[in-house]
């Protein structure tokens, strides 16, 4: 009975196993140009592309024990296709597409970490009777992390003219994407 007990809980938890790594790879997707849909705005011309990426975040609460509360987030990536645009007109060539295209992938891929982070650190935080204020807090604090190194990767990649940079930045946001999958695959 033993042996039996262990086998069925072994199956269990590799089959927890895979459905927490087919959520984080379901997540990770290559871009497209039909992922930029919207119109570009009067007044950009100055930018190729823009990529408009929301980490929303849902949670129920249950008390606990001993004061504590018991949430379970539902965090999602979504990759707002209308909101995301593409000026059409400034792309010369099928490589200046791709080069475009690897950019604004490091945009989705800055949105991905985002949201990674984002679930593992509310998942893994005690919460009190005020844990509205504290999902609040993690969340403002994460966000506010991924809106720096967003505008760091403009800045530093000069909108992708600065190709050393560009590369040295894709290479970075490649290896922090497969940790990621690595722990997500691992847990």
């Amino acid at each position: 009975m033993k042996k039996l007990g262990m086998r069925v809980w072994l199956i269990v938890a590799m089959c927890l196993s895979a459905i927490s790594w087919a959520k984080a790879q379901q997540l990770y997707r290559q871009l497209t140009p039909n992922d930029f849909a919207g119109n570009v705005p009067v007044g950009s011309e100055a930018y190729i592309a823009y990529t408009n990426c929301s980490v929303t975040m849902n949670y129920q609460a249950n008390p606990g024990r001993n004061g504590y509360y018991q949430l379970a987030f539902d965090v999602q990536l979504v990759m707002n296709r209308n909101k995301s645009w593409m000026n059409r007109q400034r792309i010369t060539s099928p490589e200046m597409m791709a080069e475009v295209l690897r950019h604004e992938q490091g945009h989705y891929q800055l949105a991905y970490l985002m949201r990674q982070e984002m679930q593992s650190a509310l998942s893994q935080a005690r919460y009190t009777n005020n844990y509205q204020a504290q999902v609040n807090e993690i969340f403002n604090h994460i966000n506010q992390k991924y809106k720096q190194l967003n505008a760091d990767y403009d800045e530093d990649t000069n909108h992708m003219l600065d190709r050393k940079q560009q590369n040295a930045w894709i290479d970075w946001l490649n290896k922090e994407v497969s940790a990621v999958n690595n722990l997500a695959m691992n847990d």
